[in-house]
């Protein structure tokens, strides 16, 4: 990643429309996941729901772990145009944004980690109990609410300027009316019944779009206040355990904080890394290729304390 010191025009302010709709992106599938224990409770789930919703959950995380984050901001691997092409998809369909407007606000967060300048640190407000607390709510989802503008051109002008990642930019919105009708009509479809579109659509659409979002913006909130730290880093970056596997590798935080562009976070003992698995068997087969593994020296030098005391 390279950021120039360069005078840029401050982006213009998003409308109040843009901030509707972001809100309510936000907010209605939170409202499901409230909902989901009645729902359930009633009888409107089924296997079906449930098998959707997971497998649509493994794509759209991946396309967030894989593709907008360590493929498209970082540049841990390359990658052949049909997987570049993949990953850009089944990013966009996890609905946390265009490539360009994520990658661009991941490089500032990069740029700027727990500073001022950082567009999601939970520390923006002190370190008093009540100040975390608030830190907490605008890492996890405020900022994005708030819609502080984040200048593409700036920090991700490399997306901007590939055609892959300018036209899948720019196709957005429709990356978003899909992800919420994808599961209905696959619902609609193998049930052949309303009822089988509608709870699909309620499982594998909008819960499943929820957790997706909360498991990522806990990596921005959690952990950069709560884990462990081995490894040297000038920030707050943490590891948080209990979060690798819905995050898929991405809570190992503190590693990646310290060597960014590493293809694997997880680089511990026992640390479970699902993305970096992805990565390695896509190499295997050629899909993937300059892939950036973290050599052992680079891992022992970056350590605060021997690997022997925790992870």
């Amino acid at each position: 990643m390279t950021v120039t010191t360069e005078q840029y025009t401050r982006p213009p302010e998003p409308t109040l429309a843009g901030r509707s709709a972001v809100t309510a992106i936000v907010v209605i599938p939170l409202l499901a996941v409230v909902a989901a224990v009645p729902v359930a409770w009633n009888h409107w789930i089924s296997w079906l729901d449930v098998a959707l919703g997971v497998v649509l959950y493994l794509i759209t995380a991946v396309g967030i772990t894989v593709g907008y984050h360590r493929y498209f901001t970082h540049g841990s691997f390359k990658a052949k145009p049909w997987v570049a092409f993949m990953l850009g998809v089944a990013g966009s369909l996890a609905l946390e944004g265009s490539i360009s407007s994520w990658v661009a606000g991941h490089r500032k967060h990069h740029a700027n980690s727990d500073e001022a300048d950082d567009p999601h640190s939970p520390w923006r407000y002190g370190t008093g109990a009540w100040a975390v607390t608030k830190g907490f709510l605008w890492s996890h989802m405020g900022w994005l609410i708030a819609q502080e503008p984040i200048d593409a051109n700036r920090w991700a002008p490399d997306m901007l300027k590939r055609p892959l990642t300018a036209r899948l930019s720019s196709m957005f919105p429709w990356f978003v009316l899909a992800t919420f009708l994808l599961p209905a009509v696959l619902g609609g479809l193998l049930t052949w019944s309303w009822q089988g579109a509608l709870t699909a659509f309620f499982w594998a659409g909008l819960v499943r779009i929820a957790l997706v979002h909360h498991v990522t913006w806990s990596i921005n909130s959690v952990c950069h206040i709560w884990g462990k730290q081995p490894f040297v880093s000038r920030d707050e970056s943490r590891n948080v355990a209990w979060l690798a596997v819905p995050s898929l590798g991405e809570s190992w935080h503190n590693f990646h904080h310290a060597e960014p562009t590493s293809a694997r976070h997880g680089v511990l003992p026992h640390q479970i890394d699902p993305s970096a698995a992805m990565i390695k068997f896509a190499e295997g087969r050629g899909w993937v290729y300059n892939v950036k593994w973290p050599k052992p020296e680079r891992i022992e030098a970056k350590l605060a304390r021997p690997a022997t005391m925790g992870s």
